[in-house]
């Protein structure tokens, strides 16, 4: 029996690729296939990308008005609810992340399609009190038509949802390349797009690799937006392609954040962030505090207490609720990481754990590697500013704020940082000065629909989430009213 095969998903229908090639999607637990995906190609992707156009300024969806694109939007989201246990099982099994994590992130899922069902019809223009007293001027927000969302493969439908739910709110329409590497679970969501009863073209799904569909979808004149999460090169390519057409570009990229260690802080909640922040979703995440910050005073005693909790991490089958690391994703990733260990130890770096593959037998055939923790960075270390996107830490002591703050800056990213002191004074006047889209306070690798996200730097352009997200895919127009009975000098601009 062979494995099971998914479709692109174009126009509201199930449709094969043209080329009929298709992609192994590796289950790394496993290291082997477990089911195939369509290898698309510019054919697949232009005829999705007409599809959305057409959607956007003919048929239903241009004529239906914000509330009942609100009301898809809740229906949708109840759908999401009932399937998400589904939905989680499928990116485990694809992705390698853990059930206890992916059920409780798919089970949260909704919530964005809601916050978003209801933020539609609150979208509102304004009457603007002009300095020319024969003028009526008003504001509108209008969509700005298909966009073109590419996401990783660490979290697929969580990022494709920052992206789609504000976007479909706003009445544009949707072409969603997702990861070969983990393009199953969107296949499953468009099902469920479909059964929610979106007008043909609204969504649409087309898989493939980013040079055979991404760049097509990037650099199309019909795509009036690129929605990017993932690596910064790959952001800096994306936006050079855009530059063609003068799209607009939100990108969510890659992190070094650090996480900041104070003596007066609370060092046993402070461990359990650090761990947090490096070792769940085994590194793979752009938010990763993937750099220590210790204050050099409690510096030995703080690692002993993080190198204690680590040390007990559960390794095994994802889809175990019992499991508390599980594999690398893909394959290269995983050969990425190794070679970055090699890089630490050949820069200097002392390895206190880990610091290998690992080989123990509940990680069978998958791609694991041991939690790893380096001491004596330097933060001009490789290993301190590059992004390795994996369960290796890098432990940086620090004299006082100032450093503190010099050396969590010291990046060309600014996605995240954490902050953990009992000192309030403290803890306001650093959130300022730290360069971060978000800056968490005694807590970490903490999300809401409701909060704003995106970074400063390297880390990206634009926001998700929140009501920021909403208007990164609207835009203004400006309505004049004459309402004049004799027109002025016509050969002189009307300034008075």
């Amino acid at each position: 029996m062979g494995l099971p095969h998914y479709q692109h998903y174009i126009n509201g229908k199930w449709c094969p690729p043209s080329n009929n090639d298709f992609i192994e999607s590796i289950n790394p637990y496993t290291a082997k296939p477990w089911c195939l995906i369509p290898r698309g190609n510019a054919n697949d992707m232009n005829q999705a990308i007409e599809a959305a156009h057409l959607a956007f300024t003919q048929g239903e969806w241009p004529k239906m008005n914000a509330t009942a694109r609100g009301a898809l939007l809740r229906k949708l989201g109840d759908i999401v609810s009932q399937h998400a246990e589904h939905l989680a099982q499928i990116e485990v099994t694809d992705n390698g992340k853990l059930i206890a994590e992916m059920s409780a992130q798919l089970h949260y899922l909704p919530q964005w399609l809601y916050y978003y069902a209801g933020l539609a019809d609150k979208i509102e223009g304004q009457v603007l009190p002009i300095d020319k007293a024969d003028m009526f001027n008003f504001t509108l927000y209008e969509p700005l038509g298909v966009i073109g969302a590419i996401t990783p493969w660490n979290s697929p439908l969580l990022l494709m949802i920052w992206k789609l739910a504000p976007a479909l709110a706003a009445g544009n329409t949707f072409v969603l390349k997702p990861s070969e590497f983990t393009s199953a679970s969107a296949f499953e969501f468009a099902k469920l797009v479909e059964q929610a009863g979106f007008p043909p073209g609204v969504f649409n799904v087309v898989s493939g690799t980013g040079q055979e569909v991404g760049d097509t979808l990037t650099a199309h004149p019909l795509v009036a937006k690129i929605a990017f999460t993932g690596g910064t090169q790959t952001g800096k390519h994306i936006y050079q392609q855009a530059a063609t057409h003068l799209k607009k570009v939100s990108l969510e990229l890659g992190g070094k954040s650090p996480n900041i260690v104070f003596k007066e802080a609370h060092l046993e909640n402070a461990a359990k962030g650090v761990i947090s922040g490096i070792f769940a979703a085994t590194g793979q995440t752009c938010i990763a505090g993937s750099r220590l910050l210790v204050e050099k005073s409690i510096h030995d005693e703080f690692v002993e207490k993080v190198v204690a909790i680590a040390k007990t991490a559960k390794m095994g089958n994802p889809l175990s609720y019992e499991t508390q690391v599980g594999p690398v994703t893909t394959k290269p990733q995983y050969e990425k990481i190794l070679s970055y260990l090699d890089i630490a130890k050949a820069e200097g770096a002392k390895c206190v754990l880990g610091g290998s593959k690992a080989t123990r037998p509940e990680c069978g055939d998958g791609w694991f590697i041991e939690p790893t923790i380096f001491t004596s960075v330097n933060n001009n270390m490789r290993i301190a500013q590059e992004e390795v996107f994996g369960p290796v830490l890098s432990v940086i002591s620090f004299e006082d704020e100032e450093e503190a703050v010099y050396l969590a800056n010291n990046v060309i990213y600014g996605l995240a940082a954490g902050l953990w002191t009992q000192n309030m004074q403290r803890a306001l006047n650093l959130s300022k000065r730290l360069q971060a889209g978000t800056v968490w306070v005694n807590t970490y690798r903490t999300l809401s629909f409701m909060s704003p996200f995106g970074g400063y730097k390297q880390s990206g352009i634009g926001r998700e989430s929140g009501q920021e997200a909403i208007y990164q895919y609207l835009q203004p127009k400006c309505v004049w009213i004459s309402t004049a009975t004799e027109v002025p000098n016509p050969f002189i601009m009307r300034l008075k």
